[in-house]
């Protein structure tokens, strides 16, 4: 099924469904995409106007790679209910089977790579979104900080997704080397979108 190809009601019924895809790596995409999106309209309202028509030119660029993020974090929602599924039957090869372990591991890396994915896509949209919200019309800087606070959260979401399959893998130096990458950047990540957003608040409780 494409998911993103439903409307929101549909995804979310599906999302609250017995079923186990889609689930969290494919909401934190989602979300990501929504989050990338807002960083999009900012810079639509910001571009033409004279006030920032020394930031316009960067802003453009900002506005494709956002375009490019937010189509990058669809796929990547129906990419993670697809790696699902070799995985759900990796679990039920009997334990007997000399190939099970192998297979396992196999569709483990699989299923960690898509989130690894949203994760990092997630983190330059963090970085695009921190430039819209300095760059962008004020008249839309709520907007600039609601999509901060999306991708980071998508983020978030994506590095727990991560982790609940490479705790699992047999090779602990493949999988421990993921696990430093998702530690260290989601410290940095976290603290880059949180700064943004308080700043932002701070300046509108500032008026």
């Amino acid at each position: 099924m494409e998911w993103m190809q439903q409307s929101a009601a549909g995804f979310t019924e599906c999302l609250a469904s017995p079923s186990p895809v889609p689930g969290g790596g494919g909401a934190s995409a989602l979300v990501g995409a929504i989050g990338i999106a807002l960083g999009d309209m900012v810079g639509e309202l910001t571009v033409g106007k004279k006030r920032y028509a020394d930031s316009e030119e960067r802003i453009k660029q900002l506005m494709q790679r956002a375009q490019e993020l937010r189509i990058r974090l669809l796929e990547c929602a129906e990419k993670d209910a697809q790696v699902f599924e070799p995985l759900s039957k990796a679990y039920k090869i009997p334990r007997e089977d000399p190939q099970r372990a192998a297979v396992l591991e196999r569709c483990l890396r699989a299923a960690a790579a898509v989130p690894l994915e949203i994760f990092d896509l997630c983190r330059e949209a963090i970085d695009v979104e921190k430039e819209f919200a300095e760059k962008g019309s004020a008249m839309v800087i709520s907007d600039a900080a609601t999509g901060i606070a999306l991708c980071c959260a998508a983020m978030q979401g994506a590095a727990v997704n991560v982790k609940v399959n490479t705790r699992l893998m047999k090779d602990r130096e493949w999988a421990e080397k993921l696990d430093s990458h998702i530690d260290q950047e989601l410290k940095r990540y976290t603290e880059r979108a949180e700064w943004t957003y308080k700043e932002v608040y701070r300046r509108l409780s500032d008026g």
